[in-house]
């Protein structure tokens, strides 16, 4: 009897799912490429959706993939990177702004060295030789889930030209691209749902 009431609560009591912080490590350009491809250049597929702003600006989430070719340490693995593009972005009454995005990813290569230290990453953001100025403050997984918090929020500007960009930030997959969708933050309250590509 002592068992089954055990089991009983076990069963009734609350699933807690665990969040697990990913190691996010800075990078510069062409050298992040060395790790998909020995020559150090890659060939990219890009694609992109618009974010329609609260405050009425537009702009646009980047995905871009490409695949570890023979002899490189991510050899057969699929490489994934995002941006987010505010720059002309113009806010009507005011300025918006985007703090965190979310998209199902699934499991994260976690064996790959992108830091130059003895350690593997999971998380890389291209800082220098890439375009952009806002990085990758911490990236939360939570099931299939990943949530990018950014290090400042990203705004639109008062004048075409005038907002911010994320630089890219990207991860790796064993498995290959998919049609999907990702879920945009505003400091206000906001989301957007916006296209996207990743293994899910």
């Amino acid at each position: 009897m002592q068992k089954l009431s055990l089991a009983l609560l076990l069963c009734c009591a609350p699933f807690v799912v665990k969040a697990v912080p990913l190691k996010v490590v800075n990078v510069s350009a062409p050298a992040i490429n060395c790790v998909f491809n020995s020559p150090c250049t890659i060939t990219v597929n890009d694609t992109s959706d618009n974010v329609t702003l609260s405050a009425g600006g537009t702009g646009f989430l980047q995905s871009r993939t490409f695949k570890g070719l023979p002899g490189s340490p991510a050899a057969g693995l699929f490489g994934y990177e995002y941006r987010l593009d505010l720059r002309n972005a113009v806010g009507a009454l005011n300025i918006a702004c985007v703090d965190w995005m979310t998209i199902s990813f699934g499991p994260v290569v976690g064996s790959l060295n992108y830091g130059g230290d003895p350690k593997p990453d999971q998380v890389f953001v291209v800082t220098a030789g890439g375009i952009g100025t806002i990085g990758i403050a911490s990236a939360i997984q939570t099931r299939s889930s990943i949530k990018f918090n950014f290090a400042s929020p990203i705004c639109e500007g008062g004048a075409p030209g005038k907002g911010d960009s994320s630089f890219f930030w990207g991860l790796v997959s064993k498995q290959a691209p998919k049609n999907v969708t990702a879920t945009i933050h505003e400091t206000g309250g906001a989301t957007h749902i916006v296209k996207a590509r990743s293994p899910l």
